[in-house]
Formats: C-alpha cells, sequence, structure tokens
C-alpha cells in the first residue's frame, strides 16, 4: 500500500457552480477483488457538462445529491490489487497495467442474470453518485487516484491505444459498441444516418464504415466535427448550421438516399427535437437507435408513422463490460486506419478541469482531456 492517503478531487458541491478541488481521503484498505489506480488521463463527456450545470437527466442515481466526485471516464494504472488475478476478460492484471473500468453492476439482480442486461442492474454502485466522505471516498474519475468498485469490470488497455483514447472508449465508444448490438447487422444494402457528430457519432461512423454500410450521413456540426466524420468514413455531412430547417435537412436525405430515407438512424445528438426529425428520415422498415436522449424534456410525437413505416424504435444505455472490452480491440485492430487521437481536442492539467468543462459546454471542442 502507498504512504500518501490523500489526493486531490474535483467535487460538485452545487449545480451551476464550479468544480471544487478538494483534498480526498484514499482508502487505507481495499474491499476484495478491488483495485487502486493512479488516475493518468480523464477525459469530459456532455454528461458531465449538463451533470454540473445541474440540467435534469432520465438517469439513475447519478447526481441526485450533492456532493459528489465528478467524472466518470478515465484511464488508470493500477497501484494496488486486492484477491485479484486477472481482467473482466482473462488478461493477467499486474501492478503498473492500465485499465478502463464499468460501474458496479451487482451481478445478483433479475437484470444483472436472468435478463443479461448488466446496464440496468437494480443495485449498482456508480460513480458520481456518492461523494467525497463516503467509503472509498473516489466516487468519480476526476481524481488523482481511483477506486474499482468489486464488482466493477475491468480491462486491461492494449499498448497501441493511447491514455485519452482509452479513456474517452470508457463511455463513448462502449455506449456506441452496445447501441450497434442492439441495432442488428449492418450491412451494403443499408444507408445509415447519424444524428450528432460528438464523441458518441463520430465512434458511430467508424463502427458503420467498418460494418459496411453502403453510404453514412452524418448531422451536426460545428464543421471541426463533420471534417472529422469525413476523415472516419462518412459519405456526406449536412451542417446544421448550413441548413437550419429541419423539412429542409429531412429533403436532403431523402435525395441523399435515393428517395427512400435511411435503412438506419442512429441519434447521438442529445438535441430534444432529434427524435421527431429522425423518425421522417427513417426508410420504411428501418430501424432507429436512440442514445443521446438523457433529458427530462417531453416532445410531441406522431406515433402512425412508427406504424405506417414498420419501424424498430430502440433505446440503448451505457455499455456493459463487454462493450468496453470490444471497443477497446476495436481500437487496437484499426489504430493504422484511423488517427483516434484526432478526436481528442486538448490536454489540459487537472488544475484546469473547469476550463475543460467550459470549453466542452461550448462545443468548441470534440472530447477535451485533464492529465494528472
Amino acid at each position: 500500500m502507498m504512504k500518501t492517503m490523500e489526493c486531490q478531487a474535483a467535487v460538485l458541491v452545487e449545480y451551476g457552480s464550479p468544480l471544487e478541488i478538494q483534498t480526498v481521503s484514499i482508502p487505507a484498505t481495499l474491499e476484495p477483488n478491488a483495485l487502486l489506480v493512479r488516475t493518468r488521463m480523464a477525459t469530459v463527456c456532455g454528461t458531465d457538462v449538463h451533470l454540473c450545470a445541474g440540467h435534469a437527466m432520465a438517469s439513475t442515481s447519478v447526481g441526485k445529491s450533492l456532493p459528489i466526485v465528478a467524472g466518470h471516464e478515465a484511464v488508470g494504472e493500477i497501484v494496488d490489487i486486492n484477491d485479484t488475478e486477472y481482467d473482466s476478460v482473462g488478461n493477467r492484471l499486474a501492478v503498473g497495467d492500465r485499465v478502463i473500468w464499468t460501474h458496479g453492476f451487482c451481478g445478483s439482480c433479475r437484470q444483472c442474470t436472468i435478463e443479461g442486461s448488466p446496464t440496468l442492474c437494480e443495485r449498482r454502485r456508480g460513480y458520481m453518485s456518492a461523494g467525497p466522505d463516503i467509503y472509498p471516498h473516489l466516487n468519480g474519475t476526476f481524481a488523482e487516484y481511483g477506486y474499482v468498485f468489486p464488482t466493477s469490470g475491468r480491462v486491461l488497455v492494449p499498448s497501441n491505444v493511447s491514455d485519452a483514447v482509452a479513456s474517452a472508449a470508457s463511455c463513448a465508444l462502449r455506449t456506441m459498441v452496445h447501441a450497434f448490438d442492439r441495432l442488428g447487422r449492418i450491412d451494403g444494402r443499408q444507408s445509415v444516418i447519424i444524428q450528432g457528430v460528438g464523441p458518441l457519432g463520430l465512434f458511430a461512423v467508424a463502427l458503420a464504415r467498418q460494418s459496411g454500410a453502403s453510404s453514412i450521413t452524418v448531422i451536426g456540426g460545428p464543421s471541426a466535427r463533420l471534417a472529422l466524420a469525413r476523415e472516419w468514413g462518412a459519405d456526406n455531412v449536412i451542417d446544421i448550421s448550413d441548413v437550419p430547417s429541419a423539412e429542409e435537412r429531412t429533403d436532403l436525405t431523402r435525395l441523399l438516399t435515393g428517395g427512400r430515407g435511411a435503412d438506419i438512424v442512429i441519434e447521438a445528438s442529445g438535441a430534444t427535437t432529434a427524435f421527431t426529425e429522425g423518425l421522417a428520415m427513417l426508410a420504411r422498415g428501418g430501424r432507429y437507435v436512440l442514445v443521446g436522449q438523457l433529458h427530462a424534456n417531453s416532445i410531441p410525437v406522431n406515433p402512425s408513422q412508427i406504424v405506417v413505416k414498420n419501424a424498430t424504435i430502440v433505446g440503448s444505455v451505457s455499455g456493459a463490460v463487454n462493450h468496453y472490452a470490444r471497443g477497446l480491440d476495436f481500437l487496437s485492430r484499426n489504430a493504422d486506419r484511423y488517427d483516434w487521437d484526432r478526436m481528442i481536442s486538448s490536454v489540459r492539467p487537472f488544475a484546469k478541469i473547469n476550463d475543460a468543462i467550459a470549453s466542452m459546454a461550448g462545443e468548441g471542442e470534440i472530447k477535451p482531456a485533464v492529465s494528472f
């Protein structure tokens, strides 16, 4: 065990206020099967932005009461292991290895066992759900050290995946890998529209391209994100600042899909209006997966469109450890085809965490990172 028993962590004390850098205890003892890691890199997610601002989200216990240790994306270097030799997919672990990890799914509720859906775990230990006074104190990833819960999945990071990209994979990529599982097979007959061009949308572009989609159209902005979407395989991009009307965007997507609409629409924007727009773009018999809709707003929907189109509408949330592992494998196998680090728009020291969050909120960046 290490000598230093305290570290710095970014704590959300009041919604709408900057995170406070506080001194937080490092647990003196680990629970069986837990890991203690030194945080190498953490990345900022749109969820972090909304949480810090106090925006209501259709979520679990995340941010329901304050204070909380913020952050949920990170890669850490193991500094202490208690009663575990392997990661969740059979790789041997040792002090010094880099890992990413899941929330603490209980493994014993109906969703975890009978339904095989740990992302819907009824008794999970979630990050960003507790403050620094509650054991194990390191209840979020914006901290110099991290605690991997005993029931958290953990996956060894391949050597050819950078810290920042691995951190991003621990949320955006595992979420999209899960969404593609929920969607089902994509092949060369099918056109894809992706709503949103943040990290979720960009990873969706790469996954759809490697799946063999006949065409990929991305809708969003700003232009720098759309340029990267093209680099990663988008055939067409629609900048919402150039085409601000939803009706015009829908007409344009129909032109790009031979008048049919898209066989598959992937919602990765989080915009309140995205669902009705995406449904209008969907071809008859199409499939629509919703990933970014975590707000608490109600919207008008005409369900007859779903019936007439014989559409399949799927929701997908978060990801289980197999999605983390397959995401890292996807990054590693395709490292020569894609410059994954192009997604990382900046790296700041941990002391500048609030600057990173503010920059993400302004959509000036794709994926800001903080180093430790």
